[in-house]
């Protein structure tokens, strides 16, 4: 069914992954990315995804701003059609040692991670529930599970999300929406594999894998929280780390 599915930091390495998963799927996937990109980045996207027979709309917006939001769901809902699932990936990070981390650095983080989770659900929630139909796919981190030494803020916005599905799902279940989170380890996106490489390979031997996880594998964990059959599954998180950590 081509159901409009919407993904935050969409034309990033783990948000394009997920759109040609959801497109594999038979959904009707849109990239939602930040508003500062360049357009030739934006178009040479557009034009990598037709080389490989996808028609993927991007939108470009602030997803720390609460009016921008509305305004890109809004423009997305009367060109493409009702959404119906919503992945919410966008994040950075701003890492430091807490005794050194900056008020900005924390900012930064708890609004980009934690504050678009609240302003694009926000935007879709009803129109889901009056539906009867409806996927949130929140994507957190195994350092939102373990914590990290220098990521004081990006820990505390992945943690926070276990807690943000778990009341949701609690409230939408019954109307046929459910919320979910994904929790993924080290992924081998362009920005990981740039890491100097003897840092990589420590970090690859902390990994009982073996190795760096591929995007398409947690593209594949979205799609299955956004199928038809998933409407049994909420309020949980799936860990996908290559068994670097479990719950």
């Amino acid at each position: 069914m081509s159901r409009v599915a919407v993904v935050t930091g969409g034309i990033g390495g783990l948000g394009t992954a997920m759109c040609k998963a959801l497109a594999e799927q038979g959904r009707r996937p849109v990239a939602v990315d930040f508003h500062g990109l360049k357009p030739e980045v934006v178009d040479k996207w557009k034009a990598d995804r037709k080389a490989e027979g996808l028609d993927i709309p991007v939108y470009l917006g602030d997803v720390t701003n609460f009016e921008s939001c509305a305004e890109v769901c809004k423009k997305i809902e009367a060109e493409v059609g009702p959404i119906e699932i919503l992945v919410n990936n966008a994040g950075i990070t701003r890492d430091a040692l807490f005794h050194k981390m900056t008020q900005e650095q924390w900012d930064q983080v708890i609004k980009t991670n934690l504050y678009s989770v609240f302003n694009m659900t926000k935007q879709v929630y009803e129109g889901m529930t009056a539906r009867g139909w409806g996927r949130i796919v929140n994507i957190s981190s195994v350092n939102g599970l373990k914590g990290q030494a220098g990521q004081t803020n990006y820990s505390a916005t992945k943690a926070a999300i276990y807690g943000f599905n778990k009341a949701l799902a609690q409230e939408c279940i019954k109307k046929g929406v459910t919320v979910n989170s994904i929790s993924p380890g080290y992924i081998g996106t362009e920005m990981v594999r740039a890491i100097r490489e003897d840092v990589l390979q420590k970090i690859i031997a902390t990994i009982p894998a073996g190795r760096l996880g591929e995007p398409s594998e947690i593209a594949r964990t979205v799609a299955f929280l956004a199928a038809e059959d998933a409407g049994f599954i909420t309020g949980e998180d799936i860990t996908v780390n290559g068994g670097l950590y479990y719950h």
